[in-house]
């Protein structure tokens, strides 16, 4: 498979304490990769470091075969091929929906309004929020919100998506909405790199797992693999607190 994200040797520190410690992950194209590991971890780092928020110390990090971490590299256009959805929705307030969905497209790639708002009002179609187009963001659900700050991350096709916690924020009622919307772009091939503490979700979904412990990749494999028969104690000691361990739905009824 064609190879859209590559981290090799990353590691990333704040001071002195050592974040990221010799990562290294490859992501390929239309895969879904889950990021699991306790707070502090380094998921949110990792994902911070591919999107350029954050530099490498040491090692380097491929897109698409381009060496992204070079301090040469436009920050700006890298970005701009990256899809990114934090914790917090960061929809901007005094923008309408559409206006936000289409601030990318407009400003960053150049398209023209009505191309972009076309393509905009279709996905929001998608999601059932046409209706709100014109609103402004105080106007919705949180759930409501982060569909559309997850909508805007891809209306510019994306080459990765980045999805950090994304069911954080939220009332439990509203993860539901949310994880559909993320489920239906996984199906439909998108490739994501998503940080969560969702175990179920990251089961059902993930085609990959890779468990964080402090800085370092203690163990990744299929969901069926990591959450069924860890091989590592430290996986297994995590997945019982956060009550992830049994294999996938999928697998139990194999």
């Amino acid at each position: 498979m064609s190879e859209v994200l590559r981290l090799a040797a990353v590691r990333k520190s704040f001071g002195s304490r050592d974040v990221l410690r010799g990562i290294d992950l490859r992501v390929d194209e239309g895969e879904v990769v889950a990021l699991i590991g306790a707070s502090g971890s380094g998921k949110s780092t990792l994902l911070r470091v591919v999107n350029l928020l954050e530099r490498v110390d040491d090692g380097q990090v491929f897109l698409r075969g381009q060496d992204i971490s070079d301090p040469r590299v436009d920050a700006d256009a890298v970005r701009a091929r990256i899809g990114v959805v934090f914790q917090h929705f960061n929809l901007f307030p005094h923008l309408s929906v559409l206006d936000n969905v289409t601030l990318a497209a407009r400003h960053v790639h150049r398209r023209r309004r009505e191309t972009a708002e076309a393509s905009a009002l279709e996905l929001l179609a998608r999601i059932g929020l046409s209706d709100h187009a014109r609103s402004y963001p105080d106007r919705l659900s949180g759930g409501q919100q982060q569909r559309v700050a997850i909508v805007r991350a891809i209306a510019t096709d994306p080459d990765l998506l980045l999805l950090d916690e994304v069911t954080s924020a939220l009332d439990p009622e509203l993860v539901g909405e949310v994880l559909d919307l993320v489920r239906e772009l996984a199906a439909a091939g998108t490739t994501i790199v998503m940080a969560t503490h969702e175990m179920a979700f990251a089961r059902d979904v993930a085609d990959r797992v890779v468990f964080l412990d402090r800085g370092v990749v203690a163990e990744e494999g299929t969901p069926a693999e990591v959450f069924g028969t860890p091989r590592e104690q430290r996986t297994r000691e995590f997945l019982a607190r956060v009550g992830g361990l049994g294999p996938p739905p999928s697998a139990e009824r194999a």
